[in-house]
């Protein structure tokens, strides 16, 4: 898909949680002063910030029926925009598409902005989680997740006899080890792409019968369902706040790599 094919100028952004400030036509049931996060992919496959709809690092932005949930009370800003397109599409991989629930075995590939929050879904929904991550500095946040265990690679737990594996990273060898780790009738659910080509063994696929799923994005019932975690106060993913002028700076330190935690820019 292009980038901005609908033109420049274009604000980017596509995580956004705010207060509604105008209400148009056909919107009588959302009322200014309510409090809502932006479901960033509109029905039509747009999407906000690079699209024709302009993003959250602007101060008001247009949105409609499609794309606004209710952001409760007890769930501050910054969570709510986190919780947009990280926490949507975390949450749908994790307990949509790949069923976790209380007492399954669950691995997580990448504990990163996504992965936390998909590890933390699945320890809250009463699954066993075991995590793999490269990263020293992330793999401390283990304890906080909830995981049963935590390595640099997943096949660290080929014993534990894992019914599902998320491979939230996506880098080629993460998908060959999901699949060499997976238990007898195992589901591995792809949502990463930081390699878009994996080699990968098909005897076990055969052999245990394993099922391998895609998934993408996620719908607002799975931002709603985000939200109802974040209001027990169970679900605080890291955060880094910054104000609108550290945004450049910001996605450049992303670049380099080695942040922990999502950046999260506060307006006044």
């Amino acid at each position: 898909m292009a980038l901005f094919q609908h033109g420049l100028p274009r604000t980017m952004g596509h995580e956004s949680a705010g207060v509604i400030s105008e209400v148009g036509d056909g919107m009588g049931h959302w009322k200014v002063g309510d409090r809502v996060g932006l479901s960033p992919v509109m029905s039509d496959g747009d999407a906000l910030g690079y699209g024709k709809w302009d993003g959250g690092f602007a101060a008001k932005l247009r949105a409609t029926d499609d794309n606004l949930v209710a952001l409760p009370d007890e769930v501050p800003f910054d969570l709510g925009a986190m919780a947009t397109d990280a926490g949507r599409t975390a949450y749908h991989a994790i307990m949509a598409v790949g069923g976790a629930r209380k007492g399954m075995k669950v691995g997580v590939i990448g504990l990163g902005g996504l992965g936390y929050i998909g590890a933390r879904s699945a320890a809250l929904s009463g699954a066993e989680v075991y995590g793999a991550e490269v990263n020293p500095e992330t793999q401390k946040l283990a304890d906080e997740i909830g995981l049963a265990g935590v390595a640099s690679s997943i096949e660290e737990f080929k014993d534990k006899n894992l019914e599902l594996i998320v491979d939230y990273a996506g880098f080629g060898t993460t998908t060959s080890a999901a699949i060499e780790t997976l238990g007898e009738f195992g589901t591995l659910v792809q949502v990463g792409m930081g390699r878009l080509e994996s080699t990968i063994n098909t005897y076990p696929i055969i052999i245990n019968q394993l099922t391998i799923r895609g998934s993408k994005s996620g719908t607002k019932e799975d931002l709603a369902g985000i939200y109802e975690l974040m209001k027990t106060g169970q679900l605080n993913p890291p955060m880094n706040h910054i104000s609108q002028a550290d945004i450049p700076g910001a996605i450049d330190k992303l670049r380099a790599g080695g942040v922990v935690g999502r950046f999260i820019a506060m307006y006044e």
